[in-house]
């Protein structure tokens, strides 16, 4: 950064966001929360859990790994990152898992959002309940063999859902889990 000082400015804050301004920069940030967990879990004959919902600014259903935010809530203030995973993974798919390992961090949209996604590999899952989310949330639960799955996303895609890049990195650190 330049000698100039940086201030930031809130043009317009909500009950969940804020839009800001520092230099010339216009951007979005989550109030009250640390980051997003995502999680890329396999059950124990090689399905990928994926979650499926509307979402409202897109006008359409899509098609994701689990996820959500850390430390969104009050209670959830302070929350380690990965029994914030694990908890979005349970809430989600109903899936629990043993362990839990950080795999990547990286920024959500760089030039829009300050939002930054940490990666989690679930190991030992297992099906405790249905799922499908918090009383907000109404979420189908997908389960397909990975070496299934980019026929699955094109068919789903075709079908006119959409296809969260995420899975792509989720899929990409599976076959790499040492490349970064």
């Amino acid at each position: 950064m330049s000698g100039e000082e940086s201030k930031r400015e809130v043009l317009h804050e909500g009950r969940w966001l804020r839009f800001v301004r520092e230099r010339d920069w216009e951007f979005v940030e989550h109030r009250s929360v640390q980051g997003i967990a995502v999680v890329i879990a396999l059950t124990s004959d090689d399905r990928l859990l994926l979650v499926e919902q509307e979402r409202i600014p897109l006008g359409r259903s899509v098609i994701e790994l689990p996820a959500g935010l850390i430390g969104d809530t009050e209670a959830r203030a302070g929350e380690d990152f990965a029994d914030a995973a694990r908890r979005e993974l349970l809430e989600e798919t109903g899936y629990s898992a043993e362990r839990v390992q950080l795999v990547y961090s990286g920024p959500m949209s760089p030039g829009r959002s300050a939002d930054q996604y940490s990666f989690f590999r679930a190991d030992g899952v297992a099906r405790v309940h249905a799922g499908g989310g918090d009383e907000t949330e109404a979420i189908t639960v997908h389960a397909i063999p990975r070496a299934e799955i980019h026929a699955w996303l094109r068919a789903q895609q075709a079908a006119g859902r959409l296809i969260d890049p995420k899975i792509f990195v989720g899929l990409y650190l599976l076959q790499y889990p040492n490349a970064i």
